[in-house]
């Protein structure tokens, strides 16, 4: 079951293009298989696999972001920026779809109360990430300050993506520039958790999809 599940989420991730992160996606998953089923999964065998509700639809939202993270190794350099600007162009082909993809991770299960954390794991894990791909061997407080510096840096470029696509590279190449500045002013942990909440919290309202 497990190894199926993991299949069917890679199969689904092709069509959020087509049918957004959706159960239907989801559901469509089986037709992709080497020996495709007659029909795409119902309802309740949707459920079985990957969660009731909109569980279904936050599993395969963060199935698309893992699938992010492990894209940055393809970048064409080592570079921050060009690794970085690779996690960006990820979002392309569904930049339209990523305001209402963030809400559905930022609203709990059954609450409208908005939650900080999936934005602060998706900056650090990219940041930690861009790190790791980078080669990066900072060590002790310089490797918080990095990271911390990095998820701002890319929280900023991705918020300016979702307003401004065509000058998205551009915006990120010019933080990269001041990043140390930028660093220097979030340094604190709690300020840093606050600036990249407001800011995903910024995604979302850009978009009027939450709060």
């Amino acid at each position: 079951m497990c190894i199926r599940r993991k299949q069917l989420l890679r199969l689904a991730l092709p069509l959020v293009r087509t049918h957004g992160f959706s159960r239907e996606a989801l559901s469509r998953s089986v037709l992709s298989l080497p020996e495709p089923h007659p029909a795409p999964l119902n309802e309740t065998a949707v459920s079985a696999l990957f969660g009731k509700g909109e569980d279904a639809r936050r599993t395969l939202i963060e199935a698309w972001l893992s699938e992010g993270l492990a894209d940055m190794k393809n970048a064409p350099s080592k570079s921050l920026k060009d690794i970085l600007s690779h996690r960006l162009r990820y979002n392309e082909p569904v930049l339209g779809l990523l305001p209402e993809a963030f809400a559905t991770l930022a609203t709990p299960s059954g609450f409208c109360l908005f939650d900080a954390s999936p934005a602060l794991k998706h900056s650090t894990s990219i940041a930690d990430e861009a790190c790791s791909v980078s080669e990066d061997k900072s060590i002790g407080p310089l490797w918080y300050a990095r990271r911390a510096s990095l998820a701002a840096v890319y929280t900023a470029a991705e918020l300016h993506q979702m307003n401004s696509p065509d000058t998205a590279y551009e915006f990120l190449a010019d933080l990269l520039q001041s990043s140390s500045k930028l660093g220097n002013a979030i340094g604190d942990v709690g300020q840093f958790a606050s600036y990249v909440g407001r800011s995903w919290a910024g995604i979302i309202k850009s978009r009027g999809v939450l709060l």
